[in-house]
């Protein structure tokens, strides 16, 4: 099965592991995954000594879609957080030239309406609060104003079509503030549904080893590939540095 069919065939089982039972990965996913590929083919050849022990065929051949699953819920994740740094870094672009629209109009209207109280009272209420969604607010709110009192701004020759401009930064700016920061909620979701995926596939990866292990523990030809390959090195670096010398 493709990546996509392993996680929606894995889907509800993975939403029904309790939170406080996720664990999230100790070392980097793509090589647990490529570990978990290696161990499901090495203990094919094993397949029938596993079986005493319980695991079953029908469990070994869980393990390539638990790895799948995962594989997918780690493709998905990365997706989201690349979209948010993106849209953080499009928000950081973009965001001062929104600005500076908004401040444009302020300052237009307030001299093209000075004679006008009741519409320069509505510019002073827009030009209140402060923060990204009151800018995003605000653009929307003094396109309509401008559009519904045109004949001011002709007279002092201001482009109108800045108003068209300033309800669609307003739209554009809306989303990408949402996606910059609103996302969080559904990046947190699916940052969740990756542990998921990595928990539900280490459950299997650690008893087929242990299950290894304990078989093999007097044949080191086929002990050394339910072994994780990953550690072992990791170990082997540890205990090759020297010892800090205390003066």
């Amino acid at each position: 099965m493709a990546n996509t069919d392993d996680y929606n065939a894995k889907k509800d089982e993975l939403q029904a592991i309790p939170v406080e039972n996720v664990s999230t990965p100790g070392i980097p996913v793509d090589v647990y995954l490529q570990e978990a590929e290696n161990l499901y083919h090495w203990a094919l050849d094993d397949q029938e000594k596993l079986s005493v022990v319980g695991i079953s065929a029908d469990k070994l051949n869980d393990l390539p879609v638990r790895a799948g699953a995962c594989r997918e819920a780690q493709s998905i994740w990365f997706k989201e957080r690349f979209s948010q740094q993106e849209a953080q870094r499009n928000w950081g672009i973009q965001s001062p030239l929104a600005y500076g629209l908004r401040d444009e109009l302020l300052h237009t209207y307030r001299y093209a309406y000075r004679k006008d109280e009741a519409v320069l009272g509505r510019v002073s209420a827009i030009a209140e609060g402060d923060g990204h969604a009151d800018m995003i607010q605000d653009l929307n709110d003094l396109s309509v104003l401008g559009r519904e009192n045109p004949e001011p701004l002709n007279n002092i020759g201001y482009d109108l079509a800045k108003l068209e401009q300033a309800a669609n930064t307003a739209d554009q700016m809306a989303d990408l503030l949402a996606m910059a920061n609103g996302d969080k909620a559904d990046q947190s979701e699916s940052k969740i549904m990756r542990d998921k995926a990595y928990t539900h596939l280490k459950e299997l990866v650690d008893e087929i080893r242990e299950a290894g292990k304990y078989i093999f523990w007097r044949d080191p030809q086929r002990y050394k590939g339910y072994v994780s390959q990953y550690w072992k090195k990791v170990n082997r670096q540890k205990s090759e540095q020297p010892d800090e010398v205390v003066e």
